[in-house]
Order: C-alpha cells, then structure tokens, then sequence
C-alpha cells in the first residue's frame, strides 16, 4: 500500500469512526478536519465533495464489515454454526468496532427516504447483506441443521430485525439486557428454524 494509500484509509477509518457516532449527513470536510486536526484543503484533495465523502466512507465501511463479520463467518463451520458466529461477529460489529454502533443501521434510518447515490449504495449493501444471511442460512438447511423447508428469506428478515432491535434497545434506550434479549431471540429463531 502507497502512503497516500494509507493516509487515505486513515482518513476514512476517522471519518467512519466519526459517522457511527453523528450519522452521515452532518459527515463533512468540515466536520472531519475538525476532528482530525487535518486541513480542510488537505481533505478536499481526497475528497472532492460531501457527498464523495460520504460514499468513500460508506464503501470502506463495506470493507471493515467484510473483515469483521463475514470473513469470520465464513471461517466458522457450514450449518447452525455458522449462523451463530454470523450473528455473534455482527454483535461484535455493534458493540466493539465503532464507538457508535453500526453505521449501517443508523444510515438506513436517515437515508430509507432520501433519494440519492448514498442512499442507491446503502440499498445495494443491504440486499448484499441480507443475501449473505440467505447463502448461510441455506447452509445450515443443506447440513440438515435447519428443517428442508425453511424459508431462508423470512429467517433473514427476522435474523436482521433482531440486529435492528439491539441496535434500537442498547443504543436508544440504554438497556442492559439488550444483549440478553437479543441472544433469546436468536435461539427462538434457531427452534423454530429446526423445527
């Protein structure tokens, strides 16, 4: 990697670490300089523009989520366990990589009704996402951990409101049993999955 390389991905690991806890929309080259001590002409030479900004940073988002959740989900053994370690490598996702939770969740909360390239490039992510817990979900009934006829779309919807109820409890609400609720929740899922 070039040395502008890597100022660059420092730079977005700044500004990802920055949107998990303000959001996207207040994300600017004003707003990043002024929490990296960077100049503003020295982020405008990576960024040309706000909305750029934001799209760089949503995509090395995609990039951090990829090395903490689904490359460690695919390590895990075919079947259940690889559902679980799917779902616990996203809690970790949550709870322990950025400062403000998810960007992904938070993001489709502002954006859901905000036409726009971010918005189009938030979409694409989450319909990779929720495929990516279809694939892994279907495993688990190829294993013969999940009963044939699951239908691996609705386990995927639920799985996800699951994440979004976390988010939604630990964050908002502050509660201390989110994580309990959450892992309950999970393995009501798995029984009605096995049948």
């Amino acid at each position: 990697m070039s040395k502008g390389e890597v100022t660059r991905a420092a730079i977005l690991d700044s500004a990802l670490g920055l949107a998990s806890r303000i959001g996207f929309n207040p994300l600017s080259i004003g707003q990043l300089a002024a929490a990296t001590g960077m100049s503003k002409s020295g982020l405008f030479a990576h960024f040309r523009s706000k909305e750029a900004l934001q799209l760089a940073t949503l995509e090395h988002g995609r990039e951090r989520f990829t090395d903490s959740v689904i490359r460690p989900t695919l390590a895990a053994p075919r079947g259940m366990a690889r559902v679980r370690a799917l779902f616990d490598s996203w809690m970790s996702w949550e709870t322990e990589v950025l400062e403000g939770g998810c960007v992904f969740v938070a993001a489709s909360i502002e954006f859901d009704d905000q036409p726009g390239p971010l918005h189009d490039a938030l979409v694409r992510n989450q319909r990779d996402w929720m495929e990516f817990i279809e694939i892994v979900a279907r495993s688990a009934v190829t294993e013969g951990d999940f009963r044939a006829d699951l239908d691996v779309e609705q386990f995927a919807f639920m799985l996800q409101g699951l994440t979004y109820a976390f988010h939604h409890t630990s964050r908002l609400l502050d509660d201390s049993r989110a994580g309990d609720h959450a892992q309950q929740g999970l393995e009501q899922l798995f029984a009605a999955a096995q049948g």
